[in-house]
């Protein structure tokens, strides 16, 4: 099906859903509304650029057919000014209406879990990990969304050596999906003495929330361990065997968490990071094995990538894979990074459209 047929295919479906929305017999079954409303959502975006467009095409030949007719200089002068922007319109139309049709990942709307682990640089690795995890934390305050530091190890000076959060909020693995990969600082470290400007790395694995019916695990590949979970402070020890340990055997993958205060809690919550993983592995090489000979201008999260750096001298970060440049990192370590998520969200999307 051709770009204007679809359009066309849509424009009749959104009017089919408008009178459906109008139903009386739709809007008693909630399960039904709730699926017109979301489609009708989707939809009106689009008609609405292609209405536009149509208008733009009209105006265009309504000048261009006029031209031939008059004679008056100035008017003619009018007219091709006229018709040369309503097609320039046109144009930056198509343009976002291919952007609207170019399919989104269905795991974009879904819950986050961001993985944060220090690399090279010891302790101040460590500290910069903890940079990412405040970063991450406001951006998520800022946005409405919920955060829960699932398991952490602090570092022997501060920071983390691993972090793991859940961010939950509609859309937040569509909005931090392109974090993943490595991170580097390059900064006087609170640990030096002597000034020296030191280079170190962090790795960032953001995973989608994924349930059971995304990923079925077997129970005979699981094996579990239940340990005590240490608190903020030795008098915050649980005397009890509350945290639990979940490996995938099949995998290798361990996932520990020890946030909640009953075993129970930790089983579910390490399960739900288990399938997330899985998840992730199995996207991956999917992608791979339909992908292997491209390479693309946002990449798929690789951790041995290095995609971005935070140089604190030139207060300046640059993200490699577009070739941005921002400053402000005292602004950035706060969570304003909306500019970045948003130049990262559009390369991506160009890059896709390119496939169609």
């Amino acid at each position: 099906m051709d770009l204007q047929s679809a359009l066309e295919s849509f424009e009749t479906e959104l009017g089919e859903l408008e009178a459906q929305l109008a139903d009386p017999a739709i809007i008693q079954d909630q399960n039904r509304f709730r699926e017109v409303s979301v489609r009708h959502a989707e939809l009106a975006p689009i008609v609405g650029l292609y209405h536009e467009l149509r208008q733009a095409l009209a105006e265009a030949e309504e000048a261009e057919a006029l031209l031939p007719e008059t004679q008056d200089e100035e008017m003619r002068e009018y007219l091709r000014t006229a018709a040369d922007e309503a097609r320039q319109k046109a144009e930056a139309l198509q343009q976002r209406l291919l952007l609207e049709l170019v399919p989104r990942d269905p795991m974009d709307e879904r819950n986050a879990v961001v993985e944060i682990r220090a690399g090279t640089g010891g302790d101040e690795a460590a500290l910069f990990a903890g940079d990412l995890l405040t970063m991450y934390s406001r951006l998520a305050e800022r946005r409405g969304w919920q955060v829960e530091l699932v398991d952490a190890t602090e570092g022997e000076v501060g920071g983390f050596k691993e972090a793991i959060l859940e961010v939950k909020g509609k859309g937040a693995y569509g909005a931090l999906r392109h974090e993943s990969g490595v991170h580097r600082v390059q900064r006087v470290p609170a640990t030096e003495s002597q000034g020296r400007i030191h280079t170190s790395a962090a790795t960032v694995a953001v995973l989608p929330e994924v349930e059971e019916v995304d990923v079925e695990l077997d129970p005979s590949d699981l094996v579990f361990e239940a340990f005590r979970a240490g608190g903020p402070g030795g008098q915050h020890m649980q005397k009890n065997e509350t945290a639990v340990r979940v490996t995938h055997k099949p995998t290798g993958i361990s996932v520990a968490c020890s946030d909640q205060r009953s075993q129970g809690q930790n089983r579910e919550r390490a399960l739900r990071l288990l399938r997330s993983r899985i998840y992730e592995i199995r996207r991956r090489e999917q992608e791979e094995a339909l992908a292997r000979e491209r390479r693309q201008q946002v990449k798929t999260g690789d951790r041995s990538e290095k995609i971005r750096t935070y140089n604190f001298p030139q207060d300046r970060l640059t993200d490699h894979r577009i070739g941005l440049t921002l400053h402000n990192l005292p602004a950035i370590f706060v969570g304003e990074i909306d500019e970045l998520l948003e130049a990262l969200a559009e390369a991506d999307r160009q890059n896709r459209l390119q496939e169609l």
